[in-house]
């Protein structure tokens, strides 16, 4: 019978001694996990003079190709454009009478978003933080008159070079190529808040968020690097947009949870857009204690 005791209590010992093990080992974890967004605000900070900064991402921000008005979207246009990709079509199914008008209306919110539109073509493309283009080397006759650049405006070639289009092909062509390929994730016209949004993220990787009192910003700024190594990271401010202008924010947890964040950003021009920003729990909470004054669905903590 004391031989029994004494297994039970050995075992009961092995138990506890496991579950305080596991303890702290989450406890570890945790701290592991736990991050700060204080050397992001610090670099950010002093881009925007006069506005209180609420959160900084800490990972880029992505729009994943789901969304259930996106698909049914796509079903139609699949259908519709199973044996071509032609844009004239495309610009059928979106509505777009004239190309060339559709093309200034694309320039509007991104015009408003980001200043050096309005700069001349090579002005522009410098500020967007882009080499100027050499020149094109000599050819045959037949191939220079093959590959003219098509002409632009100062202000279309400024948009141009901003967003790496190509100069030999239509502007609203490419355009409405765009539409096409991200149409699950944001409401399908490019010449709205949620479109000019779209193409900051098809043009620039390494954009995370930033939140502040007045404003949401893309930023161009990259991953933090290594604590062994100098932070040498130069932030810049891509887009921007009034949080008056956010009529709601639909945020979610997937399986991946922990690590994934999807938000569905709704304007007051009916556009939308999905976003997943690939952040822990921390930056998440960061991020939904920033936005908790606007309408939208939250997840559960």
């Amino acid at each position: 019978m004391a031989g029994e005791r004494g297994r039970l209590g050995r075992f009961t010992d092995a138990v506890l001694g496991g579950a305080r093990a596991a303890r702290d080992k989450a406890r570890e974890l945790r701290d592991e996990f736990r991050t700060s967004d204080e050397p992001e605000r610090a670099l950010v900070a002093p881009l925007l003079p006069g506005q209180e900064l609420r959160y900084v991402g800490l990972g880029p921000v992505r729009a994943p190709e789901t969304h259930k008005a996106g698909r049914q979207l796509a079903d139609v246009m699949g259908n519709e454009l199973a044996d071509s990709l032609d844009p004239k079509v495309l610009f059928g199914l979106l509505n777009i009478v004239n190309p060339v008008v559709w093309v200034d209306a694309v320039l509007t919110p991104v015009r408003l978003a980001a200043g050096v539109l309005l700069l001349p073509g090579r002005a522009g493309a410098l500020a967007a933080g882009l080499p100027e283009a050499a020149e094109p080397e000599p050819g045959p006759p037949s191939q220079r008159a093959q590959r003219e650049p098509i002409p632009l405006t100062e202000e279309q070639e400024a948009f141009r070079a901003l967003f790496r289009l190509s100069q030999y092909r239509p502007l609203a062509d490419q355009l409405a190529e765009i539409a096409y390929r991200r149409r699950y994730v944001f409401s399908g016209d490019l010449a709205t808040l949620a479109g000019s949004l779209l193409l900051f993220l098809e043009r620039y990787t390494g954009t995370p968020l930033a939140v502040t009192d007045t404003h949401l910003h893309l930023l161009r700024m990259g991953m933090r690097p290594d604590a062994d190594r100098p932070d040498r990271r130069q932030p810049r401010v891509l887009w921007s947009v009034e949080r008056a202008r956010v009529a709601r924010v639909d945020s979610e947890r997937g399986a991946t949870g922990l690590v994934q964040l999807t938000s569905t950003v709704v304007f007051d021009d009916g556009s939308w857009i999905r976003l997943t920003q690939p952040a822990l729990r921390d930056d998440q909470s960061r991020f939904l204690s920033a936005i908790q004054d606007l309408p939208g669905q939250r997840p559960q903590p």
